[in-house]
């Protein structure tokens, strides 16, 4: 609360800042484009003329402007990940994933903007009944909604926000990342050209310490979703008073390998989910957990299919991983390993920066305190901790502040059974990477992974609106 606190206090005279915020290419680290940099007058301009517009859009309206942004996004799908690429340094690979994302998104939103949300109950169903029913429907709500989006996806994240809104008939004030703020803009300009009208959507770009206070506490604002860090979104907790949020937060997502696992299959989940991204994601695997009679095996296969991962120039499509977002994190990373190192982890591979570029990086007999495991790095990294059953495995998957995702490697139904039940997470897959979902599906976690609401297409409609219930006489 204090940073939004120290960030507004205003004294009669603001110091002068720079009108733009500079754009830079992890990779090479040259500044690639600027985007405005909004001040409060900027923001309260969006949140009133947002607030102003009542949106008259009609279902089929909603759904063919989604439809047709999502052709345009396909055919686009190059440009979109070359400007992905180029402001995050995640691989051309990733980047090209994340545009048929967004795609899926757009494409969910429009059939859900077709389909009917209301519900019917009959009323003479108890002997204190009458002969009327009841019918709901949802609405619309009445205020602006304010959406901030992070710097790991940065159209998808953004597209999880927008769309739902628009299916739903809202309006919204976006804040991308300042570090990858060209991709919102131009999920913008394509919604635009789809037939958007322009105050549904807007964009303000800036610095969170700047304009953050006024996005979170202006009258008109009635709904806050955010994704992001835990700590930012536990301030926004503080400062947002009486209005909705949507606190989509981080994780520590364990894979957990049983005795019984398919070590090859395990192994490729293991590299996958710890790499892909650059390790960028909230449902990236964070922790891996080992079975102590299989680690040594399996520890073997994960190290070779590290060795294989390709990492460098993001703009190389054949490469499977680019840098991370700036080399500020990148060295964060690289002094948890080497803590982990000191307190008697042993490093496999990796470990090896360059900038903002950080190696796919294998260690073993991490021990759960240790803080590479206890918080969660956002990067490349393969912790592996050992365990004897199921029982210290459950403790150890439960035993951070976090509850997002998790997988497991295993056939036996009971095994399976007993996480579901026990887990202290929001998802669990089974022999897949804790991050699977489809753009469709409930996403979200619990603990300082978020409150519980969900995200997914058809979660965020029924948050971004309300349910209006009303009766009629009903003979029967």
């Amino acid at each position: 609360m204090r940073v939004f606190d120290e960030a507004m206090r205003i004294n009669g005279e603001r110091r002068r800042r720079s009108s733009v915020i500079e754009v830079f290419d992890p990779f090479s680290a040259r500044c690639i484009g600027t985007v405005p940099r909004a001040e409060l007058q900027d923001v309260r301009e969006a949140i009133d003329a947002a607030a102003a517009y009542r949106p008259r859009l009609s279902r089929y309206q909603r759904s063919e402007i989604l439809g047709r942004a999502a052709t345009e996004v396909i055919s686009r799908a190059r440009e979109i990940a070359e400007l992905i690429t180029l402001e995050s340094g995640l691989s051309l690979k990733d980047s090209l994933y994340e545009a048929g994302r967004v795609r899926d998104v757009l494409l969910f939103g429009s059939r859900a903007a077709l389909t009917d949300d209301g519900e019917i109950f009959s009323c003479d169903i108890t002997p204190h009944g009458r002969e009327r029913r009841v019918y709901t429907q949802r609405s619309p709500l009445l205020g602006v909604i304010t959406a901030i989006t992070p710097f790991n996806h940065p159209m998808n994240q953004v597209a999880h926000k927008v769309v739902p809104s628009i299916a739903t008939n809202n309006r919204l004030v976006l804040k991308p990342s300042e570090k990858v703020p060209l991709s919102a803009l131009l999920f913008a300009d394509i919604l635009y050209e789809a037939g958007l009208p322009s105050p549904m959507f807007q964009v303000v770009t800036g610095d969170p310490s700047e304009i953050a206070l006024e996005l979170l506490t202006h009258p008109s604002v009635e709904l806050i979703t955010f994704t992001g860090g835990a700590s930012v979104g536990k301030q926004i907790a503080q400062v947002a008073g009486y209005r909705r949020m949507v606190l989509e937060l981080g994780g520590n997502d364990p894979l957990i390998v049983m005795d019984d696992a398919d070590l090859d299959e395990a192994a490729t989940l293991a590299a996958s989910g710890s790499y892909k991204n650059s390790g960028q994601r909230c449902t990236a695997v964070k922790r891996i957990l080992a079975h102590e009679s299989i680690a040594e095996d399996f520890v073997s296969r994960l190290v070779a299919k590290t060795r294989g991962w390709s990492f460098g120039n993001p703009g190389d499509p054949s490469i499977e991983m680019g840098t991370v977002i700036n080399e500020r994190a990148a060295m964060l990373f690289e002094s948890r390993v080497d803590a982990a190192i000191h307190q008697g982890a042993k490093l496999l591979v990796g470990n090896e920066r360059e900038g903002a570029l950080y190696s796919p990086t294998v260690l073993d007999h991490v021990r759960p305190e240790m803080e590479l495991v206890r918080e969660e790095t956002f990067g490349p990294v393969s912790p592996v901790i050992r365990f004897s059953d199921l029982d210290e495995a459950i403790r150890i998957a439960n035993g951070t502040a976090f509850g997002l995702s998790s997988s497991v490697c295993t056939n036996r139904l009971d095994v399976i059974t007993r996480l579901v039940n026990e887990l202290h997470v929001g998802t669990i897959n089974v022999r897949e990477v804790p991050g699977f979902r489809l753009e469709l599906t409930p996403f979200g976690g619990i603990k300082d992974s978020g409150l519980g609401y969900k995200e997914g297409v058809l979660e965020a409609m029924k948050s971004f609106t309300t349910i209006k219930t009303y009766s009629l006489p009903w003979p029967t």
